[in-house]
């Protein structure tokens, strides 16, 4: 890729800068509900330790929009880091100022500090050169392993790298883009596509590419209703983008043309909406009723989708196959899930709706790999250059 490794820098007794994405979910007594992504960094921070860096991490948690709001604190992160790494890990009042250069500063080799949230400034996602000035002049290295804000240009994983010179990646952000690129770059055929979720407006992009790198297209989710109603057919209340329409068709005309084989659900399952309790039934997908909506794909789509994955040597999937969090539409993202985990080629999945999926199902351990990114994972899926990639590069 163009870029070092945290293993290629000389990290003893330095003060090493690591951005990492700590940005978990939190219940209303601010206890954390799923730590994956604390975890994910871990090798990253435990290889600096055991090198006897002084350790410095910074993250955002939230959207607090340039407000102290304590809700958003990274104090439980801190805590539950502290115990996954087995040794203490201060707390900073803030991402900068005297007082945090002064902890930096009292820093021991194999120490730990984590600063408090990025997006307490307003500064951080306007990538102020001086915000970005003030936090490269804690460290002596900066090491980016925030793969999941990798699409945005911001002071800590971008402009910081205007004042610090020596630069790396960290093992997940490589991780991360490695596999990727395996899968765009030299995927061994056949080479399928999962695309599922509510918008065909957030994967336009996402199609566009892969209809010149992959062999088949599988469409769910709430977005497969736009192409349905673009082939001319009736979707009831089903959700439907109507100023995708024209765009939909074209790609599925686009999609014909290059070979790329196309399959959308053909039939599904519906209800008066997306509530626990409702009466559901399974219709074909021409015959939704007026007053009902399609909320998963049913048994036929199910057993077409198996089909068509059976044979492939590299699987993407991102977006699930209905509104799974509910258990009457939960059975079609479930069966897919089953068929990408018992796959024999390369499969990776990312986007935390899918990744949700997979972990209720429990297959998380049965698959080659899952991102810890959203938009990034979609961003270089779609083809595009990710700002905080590019910016390591030599």
């Amino acid at each position: 890729m163009g870029i070092k490794s945290i293993q290629d820098l000389d990290l003893k007794s330095k003060k090493v800068l690591i951005r990492v994405d700590f940005n978990v979910p939190l219940d209303e007594n601010s206890n954390i509900t799923d730590d994956v992504r604390i975890k994910a960094a871990l090798a990253t921070i435990q290889y600096a330790v055991n090198k006897r860096a002084k350790v410095i991490l910074m993250s955002h948690l939230g959207r607090p929009k340039g407000k102290i709001d304590k809700k958003k604190s990274l104090i439980p992160v801190a805590r539950r880091l502290s115990e996954l790494l087995g040794t203490s890990v201060n707390m900073a009042p803030d991402c900068i100022g005297d007082k945090v250069k002064a902890m930096v500063d009292e820093l021991k080799p194999g120490e730990v500090l984590m600063l408090e949230n990025l997006r307490f400034h307003i500064e951080e996602e306007k990538n102020n050169p001086e915000f970005a000035r003030a936090l490269a002049s804690l460290g002596e290295v900066f090491v980016n392993d925030a793969f999941a804000t990798a699409h945005r240009a911001h002071a800590s994983n971008v402009g910081i790298c205007d004042y610090i010179k020596e630069k790396a990646a960290g093992f997940l952000l490589i991780k991360e883009v490695e596999y990727i690129n395996r899968a765009l770059k030299d995927p061994k055929r056949p080479f399928a596509a999962i695309l599922g979720g509510a918008k065909v407006s957030d994967k336009l992009e996402l199609l566009e590419n892969f209809l010149e790198k992959v062999d088949k297209i599988i469409i769910g989710g709430g977005m497969a209703f736009t192409f349905v109603k673009a082939l001319g057919q009736e979707t009831g209340k089903s959700l439907v983008e109507d100023d995708l329409l024209d765009s939909a068709h074209a790609i599925m005309e686009k999609a014909k043309l290059k070979g790329v084989k196309f399959y959308l659900p053909v039939d599904c399952s519906c209800a008066a909406g997306p509530k626990e309790g409702l009466q559901t039934s399974f219709r074909t997908i021409q015959e939704i009723p007026e007053d009902l909506m399609g909320l998963d794909i049913g048994p036929a789509s199910i057993a077409l989708f198996s089909e068509a994955l059976g044979d492939c040597n590299t699987i993407v999937w991102n977006g699930p196959m209905g509104v799974f969090e509910i258990d009457a539409f939960a059975a079609g993202t479930f069966a897919v899930a089953k068929d990408v985990a018992a796959s024999r080629g390369l499969t990776i999945v990312g986007g935390g709706d899918t990744d949700s999926a997979l972990q209720k199902a429990g297959l998380t351990d049965k698959v080659d790999f899952i991102s810890t990114a959203g938009g990034a994972f979609l961003e270089m899926l779609g083809g595009r250059v990710l700002p905080g990639v590019v910016v390591l590069e030599q």
